[in-house]
Parts: structure tokens; sequence; C-alpha cells
């Protein structure tokens, strides 16, 4: 079985979904299925330095990357569109059995998508919460148009939809496509601990070592609710804490951030990191306590469930797919997007960190969930399954 994967980037700072790509490949190539990876060299703003136009190994992943058009008109920037993907798409789709699309509305998804119905080679799309209805609601009139237009007819030529919760499912249930779909959660491995993680963080930070840290860790995008985060710290800033805001956005929305982190009055516990990775992000998430989403919507949030593997208290909004499993596991808070109630959550969450049985069955908790449900070798496992179905033109598997 020989499987494209495509997506309009790999980079970092895309956030989670261009990570978990490159873990579903490498868990899908430890499995013996031959998968490739076709993307653009886009790096938000910049461009990734990367050899072009010719298969690379990348992070163990063999991917091909085309050079994106760089406009400096920010939305025709992150179309991603690259002439020289086309033309590779063109000449070399039908030597693969089968596509799996990852996002809509990008050059590079939606001319695969064109191409692989004209050359008649299945595809399966993989929607990353652009069909949910917060989604949908930004920039409505260019989206609804280029739906109708052409990513509609995409979607309904696809052999399946997949959706990472049952929420971003029922959200895209109004758009009546006529794919069959299924349900495969992200995916993440239990980290390796780092020995006195709270003490190195507490030093890198240069605060005491009993400090309460309050953890973002996300893209900094207005979708991200932040606003509300940061007026709701303000209003317990009388409480004992730091505020860790780990992340990366464009220069405007980062200028409205800080401009926010002075009014409130938090400037000054707020250590801002930027974007983090590798040991530096683990660092944050082990040496942490408490961590804070509260995003109008996510399509998954798989930062959230990092945060779970790592041990810590979650704060989230009911946007964020992951909050019927933080109720049901007794992780943390889930709260309105509201300042008043995102401060009172973060007060409880704050008052509980001092009942350290508490703390403990908590993170036993969170370690099982992560064990039991949210493996990488079984979510590749299922996935292989999918494709065999596809390919055999058989029902698609139940992952109930």
């Amino acid at each position: 079985m020989k499987v494209l994967h495509v997506i309009p980037s790999v980079s970092p700072v895309r956030g989670g979904p261009s990570q978990a790509l490159l873990d579903i490949v490498k868990a899908l190539l430890d499995r013996g299925i031959h998968a490739e990876v076709v993307t653009t060299n886009d790096n938000g703003v910049d461009l990734l330095d990367i050899p072009l136009c010719q298969l690379t190994e990348y992070q163990q992943v063999p991917i091909r990357f085309f050079p994106r058009v760089s406009p400096p008109i920010t939305t025709l920037r992150e179309f991603a569109a690259s002439s020289q993907l086309t033309t590779w798409l063109w000449q070399n789709i039908s030597e693969y059995d089968l596509l799996h699309i990852h996002a809509l509305f990008s050059y590079p998804c939606t001319t695969a998508m064109v191409i692989a119905r004209l050359k008649k080679v299945p595809y399966l799309v993989r929607p990353l919460g652009l069909l949910c209805t917060w989604s949908l609601q930004q920039s409505a009139w260019k989206k609804q148009i280029y739906l109708d237009l052409i990513e509609r007819a995409n979607l309904n030529h696809s052999q399946a939809l997949e959706f990472t919760t049952l929420q971003e499912q029922r959200e895209a249930a109004p758009l009546a496509l006529k794919p069959p779909s299924f349900i495969l959660p992200f995916s993440v491995s239990v980290p390796t601990p780092i020995p006195d993680a709270r003490q190195l963080l507490r030093q890198r930070l240069q605060i005491p070592a009993d400090e309460p840290i309050i953890l973002f860790m996300s893209r900094l995008h207005y979708k991200k609710g932040l606003d509300y985060l940061i007026s709701a710290l303000g209003a317990i800033k009388n409480q004992r804490f730091t505020f860790v805001l780990a992340g990366s956005g464009s220069p405007d929305y980062e200028s409205q951030i800080e401009a926010q982190l002075l009014a409130v009055g938090i400037s000054d516990r707020t250590h801002r990191v930027g974007f983090v990775q590798g040991e530096m992000k683990e660092l944050l998430l082990q040496g942490s306590d408490i961590f804070a989403l509260t995003s109008h919507s996510e399509s998954f949030g798989l930062a959230v469930l990092e945060a779970i593997a790592a041990g810590l208290a979650i704060v989230i909004t009911p946007g964020v797919p992951l909050a019927p499993v933080v109720e049901q596991y007794q992780l943390g808070c889930i709260t309105a997007l509201e300042t008043a109630t995102i401060a009172r959550s973060l007060q409880k969450c704050l008052e509980d960190l001092n009942n350290c049985q508490q703390t403990k069955q908590r993170r036993d908790r969170a370690r099982q969930l992560i064990l039991k449900q949210y493996s990488w070798g079984s979510i590749a496992s299922n996935l292989s399954e999918v494709y065999k179905s596809i390919l055999n033109k058989e029902p698609l598997p139940n992952f109930d």
C-alpha cells in the first residue's frame, strides 16, 4: 500500500495538526505502510530552509517540499500556492494507491483533490476543524463561495471524512456531505520524566521555588481566546502565580497581547517565551501546574492532550473538544468563555494545588487515560484498517 499525505505546511509554527501528521506517518511506516508527505516550504511569514522538489527525510519522515508563493498579502501567502507542486502532483499522483488530505481551503489540498478526481485516485480528507461552525463563520462569505464552487465537490468525491472528535463530526453534519465519516483522535506519548523539572523551570524563570505556574502554550491567534484568559488573570492578580505565555503569532496580534498584559497589570509576572519545542517545551509542560486554553473553537486541541499527559491541571472552554474527557476524568475545569467564569476556574485550580493527594490522583488518572485511549500505535492501526476498507471498497470500520 502506497499512501501520499498532502498538507499545506509541516512547519512547527502551524501548530498541532502539522506535528501530528509527522507522528501519524512515522507510526504508519512502523506498520509497513509506504507513506510519504507532499507539502510546501511554508514557515509562517518565513520559508523553511529545506531542499526543494526532491524526497527529503524531515524529522524521520519522507517529505517532498515545494516552493510556496510568498506575496506580501497575508491571506494570499497562507493560501500556499505552488506551481511546482501542481506539476509534480499531475505527473506522479497515479503512482499512489491512496491520498490522505489534511486541511481544506488551501492550494495544495484543493489542487491535490482536483487532480485525484481527474486521475481517478481515491482519497480521504481530514478537515482539521475547518468545517466547524466557528471556523466557517470567519471570512464567511469567502469560505461559502470557495465551498460552493470548489471544495464541496472535492469533499463529496472523497471516499471518507476523518474527524478527530464527535463534536467536530457533529458540527460538519449540517453541510450534508455525502461521504461516510469516522473519528480518530490525535495521540501523544507519555513523556520521559525530566528530573526536578519544577525546580529547573523556576530557576530558569527566576521565580520562587513554590510559585504556581499557569501555562498557555499554543499559536497566538484570536481563535484561542487569549484575551479572555488575560482578563481573567488580571481579575485574580492578588493570587500568587506566574503566567507563562508560550507561542507566536502575527506581529500585530502579539502587540495587542502585550498591551493587554500591561493594561490588566500582569505584565510583570508574565514570561513570554515565544514558540517552543523540544527540551524547553517538555520543561514547560512538566514544570508547570495549570494549563489554560480558553479557545472559541478547536478541531481537537493537541496541546491540551500533551498537558494532560504531563499531569497538569486543565482549564479549557467547551470550544475545545477534549472538554468532555477532562470533565469525565476530573482533570480540571471546564469554563464558559467569559472573564469571571475563567477567573473562578483558575482560582479553584490554584487552591486545589495545595491538596497533594488530590493532585497525585489526578495525575494517575491522566496517565491511564493516555495509555488506554491516545497511543499512536492504536491510531495508526485503526487508520490502516480505514485505508484497506477504502481500497477494497468495503464499509468503513467502526471504532466506537
